[in-house]
């Protein structure tokens, strides 16, 4: 059995900075200040985004933990406003999404996931915008199960023993994701990463970090499910 665990924004789907925007106020609202309008959330987790962005402001961990269940509680309402604001640009699915899901699904030896830097009430929003049944995913890993992406490989790999009864190798879990930080988190564990250029890094940014496979977007579905079990 393989694990296959997609990250979602800028692999799954792109949802026109909705995300960043309630990041954003929802910081305001907590913390008084959205923090550096510069940051770079991509590759990072919720709660990574809010503690980095906090702390360069100013606040102490201490005080950012104790505000951090309010924080995403902020962020949640947002998001589901901005996925859903009257003249906002709808949120859209990658290219060659849905035929690469129902092809994985139709493969006995391969179990679907997610590894996202999404808490998982944000994955769930994100993904019902674009329509895409959140239930086939069935051994996931969240921003909210740790605030360190090299961390939720593992949290994946346990969940899939005490879900599914499946005592995976980390060589038998690929992780698909559109930045570099999807290529090295699971390293530890021998995780194989195909990068996917469908976010803010091209096809060399993601080559440089020697990936098992680099895909321009995730359309030849024979090809990329080729490269899922290679």
């Amino acid at each position: 059995m393989k694990l296959v665990l997609f990250d979602i924004d800028g692999t799954l789907l792109w949802s026109d900075g909705a995300g960043r925007r309630a990041m954003e106020n929802a910081l305001l609202r907590v913390f008084g200040t959205t923090g550096d309008t510069s940051y770079r959330y991509d590759g990072k987790t919720d709660r990574q985004i809010a503690r980095e962005q906090m702390r360069e402001a100013g606040f102490t961990d201490a005080t950012i933990s104790s505000r951090l269940d309010d924080l995403l509680n902020e962020y949640v309402h947002g998001l589901n406003s901005e996925l859903t604001r009257e003249g906002a640009t709808p949120a859209r699915l990658c290219e060659g999404i849905l035929p690469l899901l129902e092809a994985l699904r139709g493969t006995s030896d391969v179990t679907l996931g997610l590894l996202t830097g999404n808490i998982e009430r944000g994955a769930r929003a994100k993904l019902n915008a674009v329509q895409v049944d959140f239930d086939q995913f069935r051994v996931n890993a969240f921003g909210c199960d740790h605030e360190e992406r090299p961390q939720l490989p593992a949290v994946a790999q346990r969940r899939a023993l005490d879900l599914l009864g499946l005592d995976i190798a980390g060589d038998r879990m690929v992780i698909i994701g559109d930045t570099p930080a999807d290529i090295h988190c699971g390293r530890s564990l021998g995780v194989r990463a195909i990068g996917v250029a469908t976010g803010r890094y091209s096809t060399d940014d993601l080559a440089a970090h020697t990936p098992a496979a680099v895909f321009t977007n995730l359309a030849d579905t024979d090809a990329v499910v080729s490269a899922i079990l290679a």
